[in-house]
This record gives C-alpha cells, sequence and structure tokens, in this order.
C-alpha cells in the first residue's frame, strides 16, 4: 500500500497548501507528497515541504492518518510550525516540469483559513476535520479514519 505525508502549517490565519489546476479541475490540497522506500515519514514530510514550498517549519506533530484508498494510499497528516519562507516551488522539484507542460498545474500558496471551507479540497473529510481542530484543538494522538 503506497504511503504519502502531509503538512498542516499555519501561519497569520493562513494554511499554506497546493492550488491545483489538474486538467481543468481546480483544487486544494496540504503540501506533501509519497514516502520513499527506506525513508521515514519525518524525513519525507520535510523532503516534501522544502521542494513543493521551499518554506521552513519545526516540531512535525502526526495527527492524522487517513486511509485514502488505493489510488492515494496511507496519508499521515503532520501539524507543523511555520518558522520562516515564502511558498514558492524548489527550482528542480518534478512539479516545476509538470507545470511547463501547461496542463497539471501546481501551485503553493497561503490561503486565509477563513476561505478553506468553501474551497474544493482533497479529501473533503481531511478538510472537515481541520476546521474542527481550528474550532477545538488538533488531536494529542493520531486519530486514524478512512476517506471512503
Amino acid at each position: 500500500m503506497k504511503q504519502a505525508v502531509r503538512a498542516i502549517i499555519i501561519h497569520d490565519n493562513n494554511i499554506l497548501v497546493m492550488k491545483r489546476n489538474k486538467f481543468g479541475k481546480e483544487y486544494y490540497t496540504l503540501i506533501g507528497g509519497h514516502v520513499e522506500l527506506g525513508e521515514s515519514h519525518e524525513v519525507a514530510l520535510l523532503r516534501e515541504i522544502h521542494e513543493e514550498t521551499m518554506v521552513h517549519v519545526a516540531h512535525p506533530r502526526l495527527v492524522y492518518v487517513e486511509h485514502a484508498g488505493s489510488v492515494y494510499g496511507t496519508q499521515y497528516v503532520f501539524l507543523c510550525e511555520y518558522v520562516s519562507g515564502v511558498p514558492v516551488l524548489h527550482p528542480h522539484a518534478d512539479e516545476v516540469h509538470i507545470n511547463k507542460l501547461g496542463q497539471n498545474i501546481y501551485t503553493p500558496m497561503w490561503l486565509p483559513l477563513a476561505q478553506l471551507e468553501s474551497v474544493p479540497f482533497l479529501s473533503e473529510k481531511l478538510k472537515h476535520k481541520i476546521l474542527h481542530a481550528l474550532k477545538t484543538e488538533f488531536p494529542k494522538e493520531p486519530e486514524t479514519f478512512t476517506t471512503q
């Protein structure tokens, strides 16, 4: 089963997301990606954040484990403390090369938390868990759920 990592990074009432325009379908998702063979979740998380945003974070804490089906696998979602940086794709990131083809666009950006509820998000279940946690608190122990 595939494994991936995702980052919840909040700064100045914004959440760091990847805006996607995938062949005309627009949606938002958390920053992150696949875990490479032999890589720990934390190492994969920091690598993906660097590749996709070049933002610096600290103190990643696992808050959700999302079983997202055979296409997306198991998503390990970490709450991270923002340290510094402006979101931009790393010049050598795969997403830069994909963007040049013009039909599958990746744009890292700060999304105002006030807009999170109204945007299409992958996954909607994860979005609702984040919105709930913002009103209460993020789980102290990782919470496991299934997308389907």
